[in-house]
């Protein structure tokens, strides 16, 4: 179950996939497969070769890709999700979805 997101910034993410780009979006987010995660990064792109090389960058493997619907991307959790926010200059979306839950 996908929350605290709006409806402009999940059409942000697609358009911007859409478009050829990668698209990164926090949101929280509650699964009984991963009690840990209180919030998942997902980071998609259109192009499989274009996100699998994105995804070498940080260590992922083009196989962890869920190509669900119409818009793979990489689902990220703890410190990885934490790394990628960062380096990618993700701010706002580290801030509200990080930083927040130490506190």
């Amino acid at each position: 179950m996908a929350f605290g997101i709006t409806r402009r910034e999940l059409v942000a993410w697609k358009q911007k996939i859409e478009a050829g780009e990668i698209g990164i979006l926090t949101h929280y987010w509650l699964d009984s497969r991963f009690p840990h995660a209180t919030s998942v990064t997902k980071v998609g792109a259109r192009d499989l070769n274009q996100l699998a090389s994105w995804g070498e960058t940080y260590g992922l493997q083009k196989e962890w890709i869920d190509h669900k619907e119409h818009f793979p991307h990489f689902d990220l959790f703890g410190e990885i999700q934490e790394r990628v926010l960062k380096e990618e200059g993700m701010t706002e979306q580290y801030e509200k979805f990080i930083t927040k839950k130490r506190s």
